[in-house]
Formats: structure tokens, C-alpha cells, sequence
């Protein structure tokens, strides 16, 4: 299954927070990608937060995952979960279906 995780910033980091906890953030995060639950990432232009598109069973299974991270272990920041499928509607344009 698919999901788009959508992260917010809810709670800003002092200079010192972001010193502590970045660290072990980023690592975190690169491990989720090179283990395969994170399949790609963006960050947000519009607003500071990163986007990822998770590959894992379920929602549940997302949030899991998303709240193991440091950075939102510690409440700095907070994700939307969406699940996303293939675009059905387009199979009306293939003939027999």
C-alpha cells in the first residue's frame, strides 16, 4: 500500500533542540529509506515539512513507523497520513473493461 506521510512543523526547535536532535534525525530517516518504507521524499516548498511516499501494509503501519522518529518522538512535528491506489478511472479507457 501507498501512502503519502505529510509532515508539519508543530512546535519550533531552539537553535540548541535542532543541535540535539538532527543528528540522530537524518540517520533515522535514511535508514527508513534504504530499508524500504520510505520510497521517496520531498520537502515542502510552501512550508517547512518533509513529504514522503511510504511503501508498508497499512496506515496504521505508516504512523508506526513515522512515530518512531526523533523528531516527532520529542513532538516537533506531526504527519498526515493519505493512502493512494492507481487511478481507476482510467481503465474506462481501454477497451473490455
Amino acid at each position: 500500500m501507498k501512502i503519502f506521510a505529510i509532515g508539519a512543523v508543530v512546535k519550533p526547535m531552539s537553535d540548541e533542540e535542532h543541535a540535539r536532535i538532527m543528528p540522530s534525525e537524518v540517520p533515522h530517516t535514511l535508514k527508513l529509506y534504504l530499508d524500504g518504507p520510505i520510497e521517496q521524499f520531498w520537502f515542502r516548498q510552501d512550508r517547512p515539512g518533509p513529504i514522503f511516499l511510504m511503501n508498508v501494509e497499512s496506515v496504521e503501519a505508516a504512523k508506526a513507523i513515522i512515530e518512531q522518529m526523533p523528531i516527532v518522538a520529542e513532538g516537533y512535528a506531526a504527519y498526515d497520513y493519505i493512502p493512494v491506489g492507481p487511478l481507476m478511472p482510467l481503465g474506462m479507457l481501454l477497451q473490455g473493461r
